[in-house]
């Protein structure tokens, strides 16, 4: 429940601390002194759009506090602790709003500044506000299917229904897009086809371009390798007149006779008898391979062609011929995933006809829950309105179907196959109708009350703020709006801005809100009235600026009833 708010600089208020009580609070005071304005106040704290004249005149920001206790919300405990914003032993929770003379602001939840975001969710779960033209939302669809669930406690069937719909609307994506794409694949997996049958016949090996390569070199460059090979053997061993070979041989042996005799030359003899040794095996494997080394015409003209034709297919697909193995790869996975696109329809298919058989027994089982909520609530909604001044009032739920009988086309929706409708009647012998059609803004006003008298165990926020919901009504009935307002808040925090005696003297506490001015500033307070102040003000409601015996009297009567 709400317990403090204090305001700062905001509007016409400087400063102000309202401390609020269980049960039910009022609060009344002049037109135009402000009696809003705490209301507007709570509603920045909870995420309100702010603007730059919410500042007080001559002042650099507004600050604004809320305090709740969170002891009993589970909710609001469970989504603080989720983000971090309580301790395990707090029973209390700050909503706070710092907002600057040019329009910026701050959040702030139990001090730690937070996206506005934030201040929404978490107000959601802290209290609920119903403005004065709120109780015009009961003529939309959505709305009145909302309130249905709601006094039903639809949420669990709620969810299956939603999880299918949602999985229908996405498999329904799913297979739009691939159809939308068919002749794009199509034309795409013939190309791709194409070069795949045409690699796959050329069926190049992983790593044998490679061997291609140096192969074609080998064979193209032979004449030149003959050459030179043979050139070389000559100088090195097998000229008979001079060769490398015999001539270090023979130096090899002369120095190693001498460092016999002077053993500086030992090196030397070493270094030249390595040297003859390495020498002498380079002649035999050059010996080796020039024997191996021959002329193939018929060898050459099959590397050249295949290792032409890898070259030709890189350059046309535009790779280096190194990556054409792995690019071959790629176009058969390609081809794989446009074959299993097709495979993919045919199954989304048969997802399709499950999901819609699951939602359909879903839908079916929430439509007859509805059916059987929708009778019981109209008969406590059409009592309630006859309580409230609408002796000949009729409250009927028409739960239908909302799928137009000329449409082919499935429908699947979140909230089921139900199209809910409120009709009433208010005077005899009139045809149900839907209620926008029929009924007054006064008495939409006193239904809006009458449902949240019967959904008040249903709530799940713990206030709920009415802000001048009984404009229109007087008399008997708005008698009858105090004591419903005060019948809910047995089960909730209920806080109602009235200018109605008959609603003011309900409440467990009576607020006072009164403007004040010097000429040339303007300031609002709020008061605690105390039992005496509380009858002139009750008084003052009945009969206006001058209160009379009379008027007193009448007040101690409505207060002590």
């Amino acid at each position: 429940m709400l317990l403090q708010l204090n305001i700062q600089n905001f509007a016409i208020v400087r400063s102000l601390d309202i401390d609020w009580q269980s049960g039910m609070t009022t609060i009344t005071g002049e037109t135009g002194a402000g009696k809003s304005i705490a209301i507007d106040a709570l509603g920045l704290c909870l995420g309100d759009r702010a603007t730059t004249n919410v500042v007080r005149p001559n002042c650099k920001k507004a600050d604004l506090a809320a305090t709740f206790e969170i002891k009993k919300n589970k909710m609001a405990r469970a989504w603080l602790k989720q983000h971090e914003l309580v301790s395990e032993q707090a029973n209390e929770c700050i909503l706070r709003r710092v907002i600057s003379v040019e329009g910026r602001s701050k959040s702030f939840i139990n001090g730690s500044q937070v996206p506005l975001v934030q201040l929404k969710e978490i107000g959601q779960l802290l209290i609920n506000i119903h403005g004065q033209h709120d109780h015009q939302l009961i003529v939309k669809a959505n709305q009145q299917c909302r309130l249905l669930d709601n006094y039903a406690n639809h949420a669990p069937l709620l969810s299956a229904v939603k999880h299918y719909a949602q999985q229908w609307n996405k498999l329904n994506k799913e297979l739009e897009m691939l159809h939308q794409s068919k002749q794009q694949r199509e034309a795409e997996q013939q190309l791709i086809q194409y070069q795949v049958t045409e690699l796959d016949e050329f069926s190049l090996q992983p790593d044998e371009f490679a061997t291609l390569e140096k192969d074609y070199k080998r064979h193209s460059n032979a004449q030149d390798l003959l050459d030179s090979t043979l050139s070389t053997l000559q100088s090195l061993s097998e000229n008979d007149n001079f060769n490398i070979l015999d001539s270090l041989r023979e130096c090899s042996e002369n120095i190693n006779s001498i460092a016999r005799v002077d053993n500086q030359l030992s090196n030397v003899a070493t270094i030249l008898s390595d040297t003859l040794i390495q020498l002498d095996e380079a002649n035999n494997d050059l010996t080796h391979y020039y024997q191996q080394l021959e002329l193939d015409p018929q060898s050459y003209a099959i590397i050249e062609e295949r290792y032409s034709t890898a070259v030709q297919l890189a350059k046309k697909h535009q790779i280096s011929p190194e990556n054409l193995v792995n690019f071959h790869n790629e176009l058969k996975q390609q081809l794989a995933s446009i074959s299993s696109d097709e495979t993919r329809i045919n199954t989304i298919i048969e997802e399709l006809e499950q999901t819609k058989l699951h939602y359909n027994e879903s839908a079916e089982v929430l439509s007859t829950s509805r059916q059987k909520s929708a009778k019981k609530l109209s008969k406590l909604i059409s009592k309630s309105m006859q309580e409230l001044n609408m002796p000949h009032g009729q409250f009927v739920i028409d739960v239908g179907n909302n799928k137009k009988q000329d449409d082919s086309k499935d429908v699947i929706n979140t909230n089921g196959i139900d199209a809910i409708s409120f009709q009433v009647s208010i005077n005899p012998g009139q045809a149900l109708e839907a209620m926008h059609k029929v009924a007054s803004g006064g008495e939409l006003s006193r239904i809006s009350l009458a449902m949240q008298v019967i959904l008040a165990d249903k709530v799940i926020t713990p206030t709920l703020i009415f802000d001048e919901v009984d404009v229109g009504i007087s008399g008997p009935t708005a008698a009858m709006v105090g004591k419903k307002l005060k019948q809910l808040s047995k089960n909730t925090q209920v806080i109602c801005v009235t200018h109605l005696p008959q609603v003011a003297c309900k409440g467990h506490q009576q607020l006072f809100v009164s403007k004040l001015t010097d000429g040339e500033l303007t300031e609002t307070q709020v008061s605690e009235l105390n039992e005496s102040n509380r009858v002139k003000e009750i008084a003052r409601l009945l009969a206006g600026d001058k209160i009379s015996q009379h008027s007193l009297a009448n007040a101690q009567e409505l207060l002590a009833s």
